[in-house]
């Protein structure tokens, strides 16, 4: 079953919010879950992102970045307040490249969460086998999108948008 939250509207106007989360059934403890990030208004990752990755920080397990060709920074991971000892970044080429490394890492149970950056929507059938391995694995894992459709209009929308550079 896929949930699907709409664009939440916000007192402040000059932020949104797009989630798009696959649900598991009630004693699954993997999740799905989908941010769609304006590269036009950074700050929001401080608000919404960072603090879910601290938090998993906290775990014995492991954080796995799957970014396209640019490299974390490890000033930024120390001033974020994320464990160096625990976060591990691969490069990734391509949508189903980072959907297999995805389910991989997800199955293993090594990994607290596994962020995926993706150019292009993820289909209904890899998003149910990131699930399933999620599950397998009691993990979150995290598909990141830019807002393409949004950027290209030139018009601002309200709500919260992320900033990935913040962290990249």
């Amino acid at each position: 079953m896929h949930t699907y939250f709409p664009k939440s509207q916000s007192v402040n106007s000059a932020f949104h919010v797009s989630s798009r989360v696959t649900s598991a059934p009630a004693n699954a403890a993997g999740l799905i879950s989908e941010l769609i990030y304006s590269e036009n208004q950074p700050g929001m990752t401080q608000l919404l992102l960072l603090p879910l990755l601290q938090q998993l920080g906290k775990q014995s397990r492991w954080q796995l970045w799957l970014t396209p060709h640019q490299k974390l920074s490890r000033e930024w991971l120390q001033r974020s307040g994320l464990p160096l000892d625990r976060v591990m970044q691969a490069a990734h080429s391509g949508p189903i490249t980072t959907v297999e490394a995805m389910i991989k890492a997800l199955q293993t149970g090594n990994y607290s969460v596994v962020l995926g950056w993706f150019e292009e929507d993820v289909s209904e059938s890899d998003r149910a086998r990131l699930l399933a391995a999620a599950n397998s694995g009691q993990a979150l894992g995290l598909i990141m999108r830019p807002d393409r459709a949004n950027s290209q209009s030139g018009r601002p929308l309200s709500g919260l948008k992320i900033h990935s550079s913040l962290y990249h």
